[in-house]
Order: C-alpha cells, then structure tokens, then sequence
C-alpha cells in the first residue's frame, strides 16, 4: 500500500522546523518524527512551505545516490515559492553545482574541484595557525569570551577570503550577506541575498582585473570559462559552506570538549581533535537539515509518495543517528568513524571537506594549547540556538579561563 505523500499532509500535521522550540531540542523532535511518522517526515520550512524531511540513513543514501529521480535543479518548485519566502535564497536556483544536474554541474563541478585542490595544504594549517594567534591575541588578556564571535567566526572569515583573494571589506559584506539569508525571517533573508550578490560580483570583478594564486582566480581561469554571473554564484556556494556551517562546526565542537567529560578525558588522553570533530559530525552536524532534492514526477520510496517538484530535504543530523544503523554503537565505536552524512555523498559531495577539516582541527588545537583551562561561562542549559531549518547554531559561546598577560 501507498502512503499518501508527505506534501499533501495539512499544515496543522506538518512538523515546523523553523522556531525556536524545533531549535532547543531538535534530536527530541527527531525521536518524535521516527516513532510518528517513519523516514519520511512531512515538514515546513517555512509557514507555507512544505517538504519531506528524511530522517532514515538508508533512504537517504538512495536518494543522494539517485540523482536522476532527485535532481538538485529547483526551478519548477520555486516558480511556486514567492520571493519573499524566508527560505527561498537558500534554495532558489543558481547556476552553480550545487543547484545544478547532467552536463552543466559536471561543468561546474570541474571548475570547483581544480580550483580548491590547488590550495596547499601546509600553507593553509599555517594561514589558520596565524589567523588563530591574532584572534587569541585580542582577547586572551580578558580572562574571558565570546568564541562564536570572536574566535570561530574571524577564523572562517578570514581564513576564506584569503583563500579566494577576497578583501577584507568585500568580504565581510559577503559574510553578513551569507549570514542573514540562514536567518527564517522573510525581510532578513531578501537583504542578504541581495547584499551578498552585489559583493560577490564586486570580487569577480576585482580579480578579473586583478589575478592572483587564490581560489577566485583559478575558477576564472579555468577551462569551464565561467562568465560573470556562473561566477557570482559559485563564491556564493563557496562562502555559504565554508563560513556559516565551519564557524558552527568550530563552536559545536569546542562546546562538546567543555561539557562532555569523557570527551574531553578522550583529548587530553591523546585522542586526535579529527576524531572529535567527527563525533561532532556524526552526532549533531552544524548543517543540520539540507541537500536538497525536487523529484521532477511522484516517486514512491518504500510506500511513500513524494510529490513532484517539491523539496526532498536530508536531515544529516537525524540519518547519522538513526537506530537502524547505530543500535549498540557507543562513544568509542563513533570515534573517528567518519560514514556519516555530513559531507553528503554520491554527485553533491562536498569538494572542500579536506580543508574544512583541517581549518576546523588547527583552529581548535591552536585554542586548547594557548588556553588549557578553559571552561563554559554559563550553564549548557542556557545556551541559546539560532532558529532556522537548515542549521544547527549558537547564538553565543561565553567561556572563562586565567587571563593570561
């Protein structure tokens, strides 16, 4: 027997992932989805805007795999979606590789890929190491901080726009830009997106008059011949992984070291921080909820009917956790196991995971070295997370520790 399709359930049965009670305990709402509701979960990701949200691993791994019956290209869904949906920049077609399938996104996707294995990874741990140092720096003497705002995020801004030879001024434009379009509210996300195509161009622009050995460069140098607007929207992939979701990653992992005491007894045992980062990955991923599909006709997965054109979304965070493929596993077995979701898999893997990983793993070694005796500020339980349907994000991260002059 057919279940009817998640999209066609009412709004009143749909599950919000949009507010704030979703973001304070979304591996509760999780549990609930799994025993409710199966897999495949109907969901709003914005009042209005319906999708199926897949919380089974193995359904997942068919349809990141299956980019014929999931392709990522949402132009017929979005024709639907006015411009004022919250979520809509985060979705909305662009001509990059992450939105795009068959010839075009192999294109892309060769450009992308040449670009960023062309960064040296030795200079890179020393860019981070020295990006670090200065954020340390400001704040070290205080005895006190806020990590998400004043070491987590400079590092990912600035460590990715000296990769793509991007100006510190543009490039904070981009930031802020990337920034409010994660936000759920409809004004917010409409300002980003158009303050951050505007800087984008900006930087396209700046390089084509001025080349250089960067990540920007090499895209507009390369075979693909990408022209302006290809270009705009490939930084915009670019920045939108490698700022918001490694900033997170950052401060999601500092935070489990702080508050998890068999995690950290696991570091200061010699466990390497690649495996903390992983356990972070696998139990409570920064990108909680994305990698976005639109079937282009009704697909039935295991008796549920998709519906055409509407979003298939991969909840990573829940798939990593599903019972059927953790039963049984403790700490130690996730350790270093790095078969999560996190990274996608199949066409839309993520290019850049090499560098995100080792961005993320200097930024925190270089932190735990300079202040071993750090701690959390305030009690975990208030501790506030950002709403919105794709990320998982703090607000803020206050530690104390000895100052030291």
């Amino acid at each position: 027997m057919t279940i009817p399709a998640p999209g066609s359930a009412s709004p009143a049965t749909r599950v919000a992932l949009y507010d704030a009670e979703f973001a304070a305990d979304p591996h509760a709402a999780y549990e609930r989805m799994r025993r409710d509701r199966g897999p495949l979960v109907p969901v709003d990701l914005a009042p209005g805007v319906p999708a199926t949200l897949v919380i089974g691993f193995q359904q997942a791994r068919r349809i990141l795999n299956d980019p014929l019956h999931f392709p990522a290209d949402p132009r017929t869904w979005q024709q639907t979606v006015p411009e004022t949906c919250p979520v809509r920049p985060m979705m909305e077609w662009r001509p990059n590789a992450l939105r795009s399938a068959g010839a075009e996104h192999t294109r892309y996707r060769a450009a992308n890929t040449a670009s960023l294995q062309a960064v040296d990874q030795h200079e890179l741990r020393a860019l981070v190491e020295k990006v670090a140092s200065a954020a340390i720096g400001d704040f070290r003497a205080l005895g006190h901080a806020d990590l998400l705002v004043q070491y987590s995020w400079p590092i990912a801004f600035r460590v990715l726009s000296a990769l793509l030879g991007c100006p510190d001024e543009i490039g904070r434009r981009i930031a802020d830009g990337m920034a409010m379009i994660f936000e759920s509210e409809a004004e917010t996300a409409a300002r980003g997106n158009e303050m951050l195509a505007l800087a984008v161009a900006e930087l396209v622009g700046l390089r084509r008059r001025q080349p250089g050995d960067d990540v920007t460069s090499r895209l507009i140098a390369h075979a693909a011949a990408l022209d302006d607007i290809e270009m705009s929207h490939q930084l915009v992939t670019l920045y939108g992984a490698g700022i918001e979701p490694l900033t997170n990653l950052i401060s999601n992992t500092v935070l489990r070291i702080l508050t998890d005491e068999q995690f950290s007894a696991g570091l200061h045992a010699g466990q390497p921080v690649r495996d903390a980062l992983d356990t972070v990955l696998y139990t409570d991923p920064p990108l909680a909820n994305y990698c976005i599909s639109y079937p282009p006709y009704p697909i039935d997965v295991e008796g549920v009917l998709l519906p055409a054109h509407q979003p298939v979304v991969i909840s990573m965070a829940a798939c990593n956790n599903d019972p059927a493929v953790t039963a049984g596993a403790g700490a130690a077995e996730l350790r270093g196991n790095r078969a999560h979701l996190s990274w996608s898999i199949g066409p839309h893997t993520c290019p850049a995971r090499s560098h995100a990983y080792l961005i993320a793993e200097t930024a925190i070694t270089c932190l735990l070295d300079a202040l071993p005796e750090l701690d959390l500020a305030c009690p975990e339980s208030e501790l506030g997370w950002r709403p919105g349907p794709f990320h998982r994000a703090l607000d803020a991260l206050p530690v104390r520790f000895p100052a030291v002059v």
